[in-house]
């Protein structure tokens, strides 16, 4: 069965999710939880609530979240608990983000990165596996506290 990832932008990142629902679709299932349209008056927020509750509630599954520079879509659904999203601008902060942090939502730059690296580092992000040792495991029982 594919991995489950669901997405979600606002305008600025409205262009980069319609190309990568495209490429991502090849490998995983896709559920597109908005903005289904470019609405320029939009606000990250609302897609960010959104798709972390998604995830939270779907153990296996992930997230994609992009707005402009992709720190207010992290900032927002790591208000929610049980979502552990990361900006990543690299190939080696999507690896980093997934092994040693258990990163469920991957958050990218609507306005700053290209369609190809956003490809490359959802492909790292997805592929990565969290290395599950004790001292992640610590540290994601930290956090853990810190959220209750």
């Amino acid at each position: 069965m594919k991995k489950r990832i669901y997405i979600g932008v606002d305008h600025a990142g409205f262009k980069l999710k319609e190309e990568l629902k495209i490429y991502l679709s090849k490998n995983y299932f896709v559920i597109d939880l908005g903005n289904k349209k470019l609405d320029i008056n939009d606000d990250y927020p609302i897609y960010a609530a959104k798709v972390g509750k998604a995830v939270v509630k779907n153990k296996n599954s992930f997230g994609i979240l992009i707005c402009g520079s992709g720190q207010g879509v992290s900032i927002a659904a790591n208000k929610i608990k049980g979502v552990r999203a990361a900006l990543c601008e690299t190939k080696r902060d999507a690896r980093l983000a997934r092994s040693d942090d258990d990163a469920n939502i991957l958050c990218l730059q609507g306005r700053y990165v290209k369609s190809a690296n956003a490809k490359r580092i959802a492909k790292i992000f997805f592929g990565t596996k969290f290395k599950n040792n004790i001292r992640y495991k610590r540290r994601i029982n930290e956090i853990n506290k810190i959220e209750k």
